[in-house]
């Protein structure tokens, strides 16, 4: 198994890419010999392709061009941005890894780069922030933009993401401007980490690593999600919350201690943790 992580040299980076694109490669050819009607994708996409990442920029300049700004420069745009910048290739791959790891739908390292928009989402976006860094904004805001048509993800290009995301389903994940997530979070859809008015400056939440955060929560204002904290499905969320807390409710309370080591990798969202805070079985049965 590739272990989920950011990757600490080039050489690390460079052999897990290697085999990974193995892989891609070689279920690309017997899915290709199986469905030929699938082929033109699988040769555009990866057969025709020099390596993995920019297979995966090539899937998204398809998805992303337009008439203002055709698929061909959109290309070049992404791999020269990921040419540049190893610590966005480390990152995607990263994310690329957490999928396979964390979600049991996904059976091969194929599917995210064709068909998930969780992934297509959150690499169109570290394009965008590194163009943000770089001053280009117009360029950057026109990323998110053609992300929040396309993919229905809404990330402002300015909020930085760590390696190892799972945006698992994505529909309808909203992140502001002075938002931070840390390496190794996993979120599902309809999560929103918003700010709680029109007042400017630092306003959005931050999550440190290694937290789930439960399908339709809203984590509003600048709070502190500590790490490996679990934020339960529903959850409207308002003030920090501890490190190794689960939190659940409208508005969000603690329940008790997360039950799992690395909440964001197990990806269980039932809230065992009831139970144990409750101190008596009996009292959740059934609800």
């Amino acid at each position: 198994m590739i272990h989920n992580k950011t990757f600490d040299t080039p050489q690390a980076l460079e052999s897990a890419e290697e085999a990974i694109w193995k892989s891609v490669c070689d279920m690309a050819v017997a899915t290709v010999e199986a469905e030929p009607e699938i082929s033109e994708l699988f040769d555009d996409v990866i057969l025709s392709r020099d390596n993995l990442f920019e297979a995966i920029m090539a899937r998204l300049a398809r998805k992303l061009g337009r008439f203002a700004m055709p698929e061909e420069k959109i290309f070049k745009i992404f791999i020269d941005a990921c040419t540049a910048d190893i610590d966005m290739r480390s990152k995607i791959l990263a994310d690329l890894i957490a999928i396979k790891e964390r979600d049991p739908a996904c059976e091969t390292y194929l599917q995210p780069i064709l068909y998930y928009k969780g992934f297509h989402a959150i690499t169109t976006h570290r394009v965008a922030h590194r163009l943000w860094r770089e001053g280009r904004k117009q360029l950057a805001y026109y990323l998110q933009s053609l992300s929040s048509e396309i993919f229905a993800v809404d990330i402002h290009p300015a909020a930085p993401f760590g390696g190892g995301i799972l945006l698992d389903h994505a529909t309808s994940f909203v992140a502001g401007e002075t938002s931070v997530v840390e390496d190794n979070v996993s979120i599902l859809h309809e999560v929103t980490l918003g700010g709680t008015g029109n007042a400017g400056g630092d306003r959005h939440p931050k999550i440190k690593s290694g937290v789930l955060i439960g399908a339709g929560a809203k984590l509003l204002g600048n709070i502190t999600v500590g790490e490996r904290a679990k934020i339960g499905a529903g959850s409207v969320v308002i003030s920090d919350v501890p490190a190794h807390t689960t939190v659940a409710g409208v508005p969000a309370r603690p329940v008790g201690a997360t039950s799992e080591a690395l909440p964001a990798m197990e990806m269980n969202q039932m809230m065992v943790e009831i139970t144990r805070h409750c101190g008596n079985d009996s009292d959740t049965k059934g609800r």
